[in-house]
């Protein structure tokens, strides 16, 4: 057992060795190891964020999946001030009526990612089973643009899109908030925003459910507390996807010198709202064997106490978004159809 410091009373709190990874995943850890990416630093993120331009994206043509989807590209006004904002949006083809609608954010720790990766692909997976659209935002990155322009980005982008949900056969009732690793993150503080800004009532959205009128929150493995220092954060160090290092990598490119101290608003790290009511219904999942599974799990802890809706999965000797690395594993299969039948329930 290892003593971590100290982040809440006197005494330290004790961590064992990390969780075991589940065996059909661990080839993928051992795989990403050996590929020689270069070292998550401050300043080599643009060496990295050029490392990663090799990964293919899918095209307009790959995202139609065979005619299953109508696909375009829109930019819509940004935040006061701020450059516009590019959405991708994919809708079930032949379906005339209103449908659902994920507005996806995407992972890549506030530094990484565009429109087109992470996570949208697993999102449009569920959306072609379940005949609902997907529209995923593309916000700056950081630190060239730090808080609050991703999640205002975000949060622009999601107010535009229920201002125009008619002209997008969508249904303004049936909107699900979601995203991947830090666009989990962001989601997450996307409906804080929407609840404290009463978007909902803007847009005549508000519901019996005394929420901002968004149908759900899907929270896939979310990075929501800068502040680093849970004991899987420690327990993790060094070990598997996006440790502790590399968390604060992103924080600080984020929030700078405030990261991790007092005065860090829930906006970007909604592990620090003091308030979690009012919220609409949220599916967490998370893994046993990476850094964000503690502060997850007292995310959703907290909703229930404030007398919210969550759904919490954690899936034992999972790393950092493990189904979509390794999507035909057993686990990842799991996690996939629960992530579906959550989905499937709020949408029908």
């Amino acid at each position: 057992m290892t003593a971590i410091p100290a982040t809440e009373g006197p005494e330290a709190v004790q961590v064992g060795p990390p969780p075991p990874f589940d065996p059909e995943l661990r080839p993928m850890l051992d795989e990403m190891a050996a590929a020689g990416m270069p070292a998550l630093t401050l300043e080599n993120i643009p060496l990295v964020r050029q490392a990663r331009t090799a990964m293919p994206v899918p095209t307009d043509e790959e995202l139609r999946r065979g005619g299953a989807f109508e696909v375009a590209t829109v930019h819509v006004p940004g935040p006061a001030g701020a450059p516009g904002v590019p959405l991708l949006i994919c809708r079930p083809a032949g379906v005339s009526a209103p449908v659902g609608c994920v507005y996806f954010i995407h992972g890549g720790g506030m530094i990484f990612g565009n429109n087109r990766s992470g996570g949208v692909l697993g999102v449009l997976d569920h959306a072609e089973q379940l005949k609902f659209a997907v529209v995923s935002v593309e916000y700056r990155l950081a630190p060239e643009t730090p808080h609050p322009g991703p999640v205002e980005d975000c949060y622009a982008g999601l107010a535009w899109t229920l201002a125009h949900a008619a002209e997008l056969g969508v249904d303004p009732a049936r909107v699900i908030v979601g995203g991947v690793s830090a666009g989990g993150g962001l989601a997450a503080a996307v409906a804080l925003l929407a609840r404290d800004r009463g978007l909902a009532r803007d847009r005549g959205l508000a519901s019996d459910r005394g929420g901002p009128g968004l149908l759900g929150q899907l929270l896939i493995c979310p990075m929501l507390d800068d502040r680093n220092e849970t004991p899987s954060a420690w327990q993790m160090t060094g070990v598997g996807i996006w440790d502790r290092a590399a968390n604060e990598v992103g924080w600080t490119a984020l929030l700078g010198d405030a990261r991790g101290g007092p005065g860090v608003s829930p906006y970007a790290a909604p592990a620090r709202a003091t308030d979690l009511s009012g919220l609409p219904p949220a599916f967490i999942d998370v893994g046993t064997a990476e850094t964000f599974r503690d502060e997850d799990v007292a995310y959703a802890t907290r909703i229930w106490r404030a007398g919210g809706a969550a759904e919490l999965h954690v899936w034992p000797g999972g790393f950092h978004s493990f189904a979509g690395a390794v999507p035909t594993a057993a686990l990842s299969r799991a996690a996939i159809a629960a992530q579906r039948d959550w989905l499937r329930r709020l949408l029908a």
